[in-house]
């Protein structure tokens, strides 16, 4: 299992609400694949460079497409750059990975006033491994599932720091990118009430 694996599980499993924004998760899971792949030594930080490393055998098939799509020409990849060209649309991914290997069912829910479908996870080894490592509080997922606000209050505020300067800085870059589309959603939402006033001001 990999740290991408364990954090989309974890935040199924915790189903935050309000739910965690898909474009969110996909840049937490590009920030996990980054760190997995810097301990798997696929990637090295140099300075503020993502500069691939040897080919080191990896078996998950998802974070070996991610090793495979790491730029490898100077002057290489920023951290930043990697969350948003990988993480575009990667909660996706990952969630038809789980679904195809059985790890995820889609549960439908109907009543008289809405249909409502709903990601369960089932019961699994991959599951459990999550929960364990989560409760063990293991810095880096603790770290990313306090950052999407999957983890609040005490349990957050006592979470162990993360101690590799290489992860901590991808974890850094994490918070940029989230607050930066954080913005642009606040700005998208201000542009389409700026809009339905005008229409009513229009009569429309």
């Amino acid at each position: 299992m990999t740290t991408p694996r364990d954090l989309i599980i974890t935040a199924l499993e915790l189903a935050a609400e309000p739910a965690v924004e898909p474009g969110d998760l996909s840049l937490a899971l590009a920030a996990a694949e980054a760190v997995d792949l810097l301990a798997a030594g696929a990637v090295a930080l140099d300075g503020d460079r993502l500069v691939p490393g040897g080919h080191p055998e990896i078996a998950d098939p998802l974070l070996a497409e991610a090793a495979a799509s790491l730029v490898r020409t100077a002057p290489y990849e920023a951290p930043g750059d990697w969350l948003w060209r990988r993480g575009r649309g990667l909660a996706d991914v990952y969630l038809t990975a789980l679904a195809a290997e059985g790890q995820v069912v889609r549960e439908r829910h109907r009543n008289w006033l809405v249909r409502d479908t709903r990601t369960v996870l089932t019961d699994s080894r991959a599951r459990r491994r999550a929960a364990d490592r989560l409760a063990a509080d293991e810095p880096v997922l603790a770290a990313l599932t306090t950052t999407l606000g999957l983890r609040r209050g005490p349990a957050a505020d006592a979470a162990p720091g993360v101690s590799d300067p290489a992860a901590t800085r991808v974890l850094v870059a994490l918070d940029d990118a989230l607050a930066e589309l954080a913005s642009e959603r606040r700005r998208r939402s201000r542009r389409q009430a700026d809009a339905a006033a005008e229409n009513v001001r229009r009569g429309y």
